[in-house]
């Protein structure tokens, strides 16, 4: 519970610290980037602390070359 806690504080305090220059000069589509890498960064870390498996993109790769293009390597 406190991993938790602590990677909820450091989020936020890179939150705070990144936010507010890309308002400030009105960086609208970086700043909606950033949010959306940022929101999937903290999603990640969060299942990851809380002890939760997260599946290798490798086999999501996999299966797009071999099954979906049909390239064999």
């Amino acid at each position: 519970m406190a991993v938790i806690f602590l990677l909820t504080i450091a989020f936020v305090a890179i939150g705070l610290f990144e936010v507010p220059a890309l308002v400030k000069n009105k960086h609208w589509r970086e700043l909606t980037v950033f949010s959306v890498l940022f929101l999937l960064a903290f999603i990640l870390a969060l299942l990851q602390a809380a002890d939760v498996k997260i599946p290798s993109p490798v086999k999501g790769v996999e299966y797009l070359i071999k099954d979906i293009l049909k390239i064999s390597y």
